[in-house]
């Protein structure tokens, strides 16, 4: 099938909980409805530039770390920027964040990179906040659905 897009999801999962996000975000962008695109998750430090160049749409997800986005997510995003920065500029993304503060410095900096990349925001970020609550997942789980459910119809 030449017309599947395909949906990356760069996300730092070290903990049950984040895997949950994870897997939540892979359940909504496999939605049954959903015909034209096929999800894949990497995690940061295995996903390279090629995988940027060969999606359609990114989902990031990391967590608070410090206040700021994860070591792995940072790698990640030393190792690709250069090679995707001319090649990728108006690529659909949407972010999740596992706060347990407040998430702003993570935010902030994921999206200085982004505006730096001139890939779109399709969605405002998603700040998980606080004390794990199961809702997370669900909003997770949305997240994917909308992007794939955006690159499925063409919206994006």
């Amino acid at each position: 099938m030449s017309d599947t897009k395909t949906l990356l999801i760069v996300a730092h999962a070290p903990s049950p909980n984040t895997r949950k996000l994870v897997d939540a975000a892979l359940r909504g962008a496999g939605h049954d409805d959903i015909e034209t695109v096929r999800a894949i998750w990497k995690p940061p430090l295995e996903a390279d530039p090629e995988d940027v160049m060969a999606c359609d749409a990114i989902l990031l997800g990391t967590t608070e770390n410090l206040g700021y986005m994860s070591g792995a997510l940072k790698d990640f995003f030393d190792r690709t920027y250069y090679a995707v920065l001319e090649h990728k500029q108006g690529l659909p993304c949407a972010l999740y964040i596992r706060a347990g503060h407040d998430g702003t410095g993570t935010r902030r900096a994921i999206e200085s990179i982004v505006t730096g990349l001139r890939w779109n925001w399709v969605q405002p970020p998603l700040v998980c906040r606080g004390d794990w609550r199961d809702a997370f997942v669900d909003q997770v789980e949305e997240l994917g659905l909308y992007l794939a459910a955006g690159l499925d119809n063409g919206i994006f």
